[in-house]
């Protein structure tokens, strides 16, 4: 009796032990609630400075697949979002966070962006 439940439990360890490993994404390091919150600013900064309508963001995270953000963000080709001097002002880490809400939400993502 207790062998099996040696087993069992030893199984149970190993299996929840490597629970997050099974679920880890490889994607990046960013913060996506900051990268959000950060994006947004972008695009308001930008529409009081006057480049853009409307301060919502026109660009979406589900407007694209995962590997296609990865594209743009690894190359640093922010042409899409417009608002460029902008986006030149923002420090590294707040890419990341950028891309990680877009990597988070693209359209293939468990859980994609639904609206803009």
């Amino acid at each position: 009796m207790y062998k099996y439940l040696t087993i069992f439990f030893t199984l149970a360890i190993f299996t929840l032990g490597s629970f997050p490993a099974v679920f880890a994404e490889d994607g990046p390091d960013g913060n996506s609630r900051k990268g959000k919150y950060t994006y947004r600013k972008v695009i308001k900064a930008c529409h009081e400075r006057g480049e853009v309508d409307s301060a919502s963001p026109k660009v979406s995270p589900a407007d694209m697949k995962r590997s296609e953000w990865k594209e743009i963000f690894e190359n640093k080709n922010f042409s899409a979002f417009g608002c460029l001097p902008e986006w030149d002002a923002l420090s590294d880490s707040d890419i990341m966070d950028i891309y990680a809400y877009f990597y988070s939400s693209a359209a293939d993502s468990p859980t994609p962006a639904t609206c803009k």
